[in-house]
């Protein structure tokens, strides 16, 4: 096809997902820079993308009232006339969209129910690549298939008001997750804190629904651990993390902002296993499993709301003294 002048890319999921899916939005800004780039997004996710330098519209999406707000959505973005749109996601929402957007390229994933419809399918393996490398195949076409890592841009008020509350030096741990299998226990949060040495200021990330854990663990690790949970926007979190010694976090959301400011960050990993393609991609990056060969393990690609087995033995067999290692060693190399 002709250069594109205007660009739209989906990704309605969760928050992992959309700021994986903006090294996208690198690589299509590097080889498309005249073009209108827009991207449509769930609501209550178009923070992370506030006064984004190569966005020129975000279009929010309502799942409640889901399919009359998706009828209004598509009003929307048939009014803009795009040349080229993208679909990262593989539902049918999303395709519906897609087909429905009047755009004269349409491309997507052939998991997607309705890519038949789509100008594009490109195939989708979950194997031991990175989601950021999968997602750049759906461009590969236009940009030849070099890949860009995931992008945010905290605004200046945002690396402000984080400057403005943390105290040198300083970690921080995200300890919450939606899926209980993917998630740390408190516990052992708490031993990992107490063994700290007293001049390292601990901070405790996370929404306005992750407080109360975050206030147990600040209870419990004896007041050497502040929460911040819901006091941070998500932009000003990702500000707070990059000057940070270490971002202690969980395979989840947090992960991905330190990716998106390539800030130092151990990902602790339960349930599921780096090899499916989730893994931090920062300079800075080490991760934490436990030694123990489980055949269980990994249980499930997004993880579960207990642990099948019952002993979640994924989780506890990993120490505190693990958790400490990457305060004093070399990462690993960012994939």
């Amino acid at each position: 096809m002709k250069e594109p002048s205007s660009i739209l890319v989906i990704q309605t999921a969760f928050i992992g997902d959309v700021i994986l899916a903006t090294g996208i939005l690198e690589s299509l800004h590097g080889k498309f820079p005249a073009a209108a780039i827009d991207f449509v997004i769930r609501k209550g996710n178009e923070g992370l993308l506030k006064d984004h330098p190569y966005l020129r519209k975000v279009h929010v999406f309502d799942k409640k009232n889901k399919y009359r707000n998706l009828l209004a959505l598509i009003r929307e973005v048939r009014s803009c006339h795009y040349d080229l749109v993208i679909n990262v996601q593989r539902f049918a929402t999303t395709g519906i969209l897609t087909v429905l957007s009047g755009a004269k390229v349409t491309v997507g994933f052939n998991k997607n129910p309705l890519s038949s419809l789509f100008t594009r399918r490109i195939p989708h393996h979950v194997a031991e690549q990175h989601e950021v490398v999968r997602n750049h195949q759906l461009i590969a076409w236009l940009t030849g298939g070099a890949h860009s890592r995931p992008r945010l841009y905290p605004a200046t008020a945002a690396v402000e008001k984080a400057r403005s509350i943390r105290q040198l030096p300083y970690i921080t741990i995200s300890p919450a997750s939606v899926w209980f299998t993917k998630q740390f226990p408190a516990e052992q949060w708490i031993s990992f804190i107490r063994q700290l040495a007293p001049a390292i200021h601990v901070y405790l990330l996370g929404s306005a629904e992750d407080a109360a854990l975050c206030e147990q663990i600040s209870s419990a690790a004896g007041g050497h651990a502040v929460s911040l949970a819901g006091k941070l926007s998500l932009l000003e979190s990702a500000a707070f993390m990059q000057e940070a010694i270490m971002n202690y976090v969980n395979d989840s959301a947090p992960m991905h902002l330190a990716s998106a400011t390539n800030s130092p960050v151990t990902a602790v990993y339960c349930s599921t296993v780096p090899a499916f393609g989730f893994g931090p991609l920062s300079d800075q990056s080490f991760i934490v499993e436990t030694a123990e060969k489980l055949d269980c393990r990994p249980c499930g690609l997004h993880g579960f709301r207990k642990c099948p087995r019952g002993d979640f033995r994924c989780a506890t067999g990993i120490t505190a003294s693990q958790l400490q290692v990457p305060l004093v060693s070399k990462p690993i190399t960012a994939a």
